[in-house]
């Protein structure tokens, strides 16, 4: 019973190695193009790239460094919208398209923030009259901001469809509406195209 274990494990050792001498036999020209390396030549590549240091707190600086680069590389990025290096949120051709298409349009949306700010100021002054006239005004804008954006939600869902047909266009147009809200000098990415260009 164990004799026949010990017999299957030579065996299936002698394949092994036969495996190994084909494939040390194998054509340098084949479909690869180059000869497999040896176990040891690998290895040795491997340490040389990949060093990774004994100390931890070494372990820990170099770590923090590999972050803030990359930190750095998302910062630029937002800033010059290089595709490379956006978060994963700003990635990919539909919310490229997404952000042009809300950049290339006036909206009531974008001075939500500071027309809010003022309506604000406007309704703290004791004054019956001008606390009125806050409170319409901030209904009146409300109202406007909520028609704009189903004019623009509409319009950016009927151009994705009609662009990227087939794709999966999920969350591009809360993607775009978000945009809107954001003022557009504020907005990163930063804007890529001009008012009433087409994107």
């Amino acid at each position: 019973m164990f004799r026949r274990r010990t017999d299957d494990a030579t065996a299936s050792a002698a394949v092994l190695e036969k495996q190994s001498d084909t494939s040390q036999a194998r054509d340098p020209q084949a479909k690869k193009g180059r000869p497999t390396p040896k176990r040891s030549e690998a290895e040795s590549n491997r340490r040389t790239r990949v060093t990774v240091p004994k100390d931890r707190k070494e372990a820990a600086r170099q770590s923090r460094e590999r972050m803030r680069s990359e930190r750095e590389k998302q910062r630029t990025a937002l800033l010059e919208g290089d595709e490379r290096y956006l978060p994963a949120r700003d990635k990919g051709p539909v919310r490229k398209f997404a952000r042009d298409y809300v950049d290339a349009r006036w909206s009531l949306a974008e001075f939500f923030l500071p027309a809010a700010v003022v309506i604000l100021i406007l309704s703290v002054v004791r004054v019956p009259a001008l606390q009125l006239l806050s409170t319409l005004l901030f209904l009146t804008f409300f109202v406007l901001v909520i028609l704009d954006f189903v004019r623009l939600g509409l319009g950016l869902r009927k151009q994705l469809g009609e662009r990227f047909a087939g794709q999966n266009t999920r969350g591009a147009v809360a993607y775009g509406l978000m945009r809107i809200l954001q003022m557009r000098r504020l907005r990163l990415p930063k804007p890529q195209v001009k008012r009433g260009a087409k994107p």
